[in-house]
């Protein structure tokens, strides 16, 4: 008997590759829907993927994407036309008569939210679960341990781990078990349609073991150092960080160290959707500190340092003219998700439980209130912008 086809979009990213990479192992057909064909495609093909090249606010695009598929991945392109995208894949979704939708979601999703994409990611996992005809299951990540080793460079040539969320902690999930519970749901609809997964790690982790955790990784001693947030939104734009994406990233930030991320971890559900147990944090940071680049040579340790110099001497973006001149909506009452009595009762909070520990003082946003974050966002400096789209990754 045939197995279904199976579209996976995002499918050069961070969890899309996985995706692609494991339903191929296991003997599915896979259609990767990708932005362009370049190396990370060419990848995916030689794998054995089928390789469609889509936009997905392009309704025409996504219904011949979807063309002789029966299930799909659904990673959302991470830009202020999300909503847009959604409804063109439900749309293709009913037409196509899929029998099973695995959205990629956030543990943050709420419906005043100040982060725009996190509203939106709300009515898009709304939108699938209300698709006729179509199984939707829905895996919610926190913040991913992907984001911690981003700066891995500064912890292995100069003993240094950024940290901007004062006291807080979280149980952060790899890039790879996020994409077996997604695959996990896509073999088996029968079992998974209807449910809500968070893949989280497999303990709740501080600034210091997670510092502790990278030094073993990286074969030195790693002390963590508070970090202001304007550093953080001037080394990401260097880095090539679209503005939408740093745009939500404040407020993620300010979730973080409220402790947002603490609630409800760790979970078990890797284990009881994949049978395998979570990735630990050590672990993860071992497969980061493979990267030549972090190699102990005295040409990479000049290259840190001089990135290190550069950043704070750079512009940042002028996110607030950003969001005006996009008219970006915000809601009349914005609330971070722990604040949300929808948040809490959709994902089993009690109204009483408050995080295991207080997020302190910190560099971080402070105790701003939503619509004071928005002038807070001058200190990441102010330059030139262009909208930018990239992929939740």
């Amino acid at each position: 008997m045939a197995r279904p086809r199976i579209i996976v979009t995002g499918a050069s990213g961070k969890t899309g590759r996985v995706v692609v990479g494991e339903l191929l192992k296991a003997g599915y057909p896979v259609r990767a829907m990708v932005h362009r064909e370049d190396a990370r495609s060419a990848r995916l093909k030689a794998q054995g993927a089928e390789i469609t090249v889509a936009d997905m606010i392009d309704a025409g695009q996504v219904f011949a994407a979807l063309k002789d598929v029966q299930r799909a991945y659904y990673c959302p392109p991470y830009d202020p036309y999300m909503i847009q995208g959604a409804v063109a894949f439900a749309t293709a979704a009913k037409e196509a008569r899929l029998e099973h939708i695995v959205g990629l979601s956030q543990w943050l999703a709420s419906p005043a939210h100040p982060s725009l994409m996190t509203r939106q990611q709300w009515l898009v996992d709304r939108l699938f679960s209300m698709t006729p005809g179509v199984a939707h299951t829905i895996v919610a990540p926190g913040w991913f341990a992907d984001n911690y080793l981003m700066p891995i460079g500064i912890s292995a040539h100069l003993g240094m781990f950024p940290w901007l969320f004062g006291n807080s902690r979280n149980a952060p999930p790899s890039n790879e078990d996020i994409a077996r519970v997604g695959v996990a749901a896509l073999m088996d609809p029968s079992r998974h349609a209807g449910k809500r997964y968070r893949p989280t790690g497999p303990e709740l982790l501080g600034a210091e073991d997670m510092a502790r955790a990278i030094g073993r990784a990286v074969g030195r001693s790693v002390k963590p150092v508070p970090a202001p947030v304007w550093l953080f939104m001037r080394t990401a734009r260097l880095a090539g960080v679209p503005v939408d994406v740093i745009g939500n990233l404040r407020y993620y930030i300010e979730e973080h160290r409220r402790g947002a991320f603490e609630l409800g971890a760790p979970t078990t559900d890797v284990l009881d959707v994949t049978g395998r147990q979570p990735e630990d944090f050590e672990t993860i940071a071992r497969r980061y500190a493979a990267a030549p680049h972090l190699r102990p040579t005295l040409g990479n340790r000049l290259r840190q340092i001089m990135q290190s110099i550069r950043a704070p001497l750079s512009r940042g973006f002028d996110l607030e003219r950003y969001d005006r001149e996009l008219r970006r909506p915000f809601p009349s009452e914005p609330e971070f998700a722990p604040d949300s009595r929808v948040w809490r009762r959709e994902h089993g909070i009690a109204e009483s439980a408050a995080p295991l520990s207080s997020p302190g003082p910190g560099p971080g946003l402070g105790g701003l209130s939503p619509m004071g974050l928005n002038a807070a966002s001058r200190a990441s400096g102010t330059g030139s912008f262009a909208p930018a789209r990239t992929t939740i990754i």
